[in-house]
């Protein structure tokens, strides 16, 4: 692995173990509308867009729904949930070490209001100086312009960047922006 200028963390999934929360807001939210999302399903559509799960699912289950209606619900129902949100120790722990060292930046495909409560959940803010979320760019992961938006942010060329991710589309995102990626899900023993 290179020596890198920057660190550059996705949050849900990677600093923050949000997945629960999530899925308990997913089950709130579809279950007035007839369509099912198993938990195994779930977990396979880490960093997909919430629209587009309900699209998916719409066209697999051949039930037709608002699916901005629903995306819009799902939203707001995984607020009440924030409670459920625990750190991820082994990678706050690389954070922590590099604090101070490196400069580093959060990039997550999440809306900047559910990224902040996640952030104050966990309390890791400090070790961060800049937060791109999907609010702040115009294309999404697997798109690399997140991941490009941190690195430009943080005034470091993209491939002296390491980037830290717990999901294909992330993943995907940040090798095409041009940074080395660390599969946190190799750390975790979970892939």
């Amino acid at each position: 692995m290179m020596q890198p200028q920057a660190l550059i963390f996705d949050l849900d999934g990677t600093l923050a173990d949000t997945m629960p929360a999530h899925y308990l807001a997913w089950l709130e939210v579809l279950k007035p509308t007839g369509l099912a999302f198993p938990e195994d399903k779930f977990y396979a559509c880490g960093g997909m867009a919430t629209l587009k799960i309900v699209e998916m699912l719409s066209e697999e289950q051949g039930i037709d729904v608002d699916g901005h209606a629903i995306a819009k619900a799902k939203y707001e129902a995984f607020f009440p949930y924030i409670s459920e949100v625990k750190r991820i120790d082994a990678v706050v722990a690389i954070a922590e070490e590099n604090h101070g060292r490196l400069p580093m930046a959060i990039a997550t495909g999440g809306r900047r209001e559910a990224a902040d409560k996640t952030i104050a959940q966990v309390s890791v803010g400090h070790l961060f100086s800049h937060i791109v979320s999907a609010d702040d760019v115009q294309h999404h992961k697997p798109h690399p312009e997140t991941y490009l938006r941190a690195a430009e942010l943080l005034g470091v060329d993209p491939t002296k960047c390491v980037a830290y991710e717990d999901a294909d589309p992330g993943i995907a995102s940040a090798r095409e922006a041009g940074m080395e990626v660390v599969d946190v899900r190799e750390v975790l023993g979970a892939a």
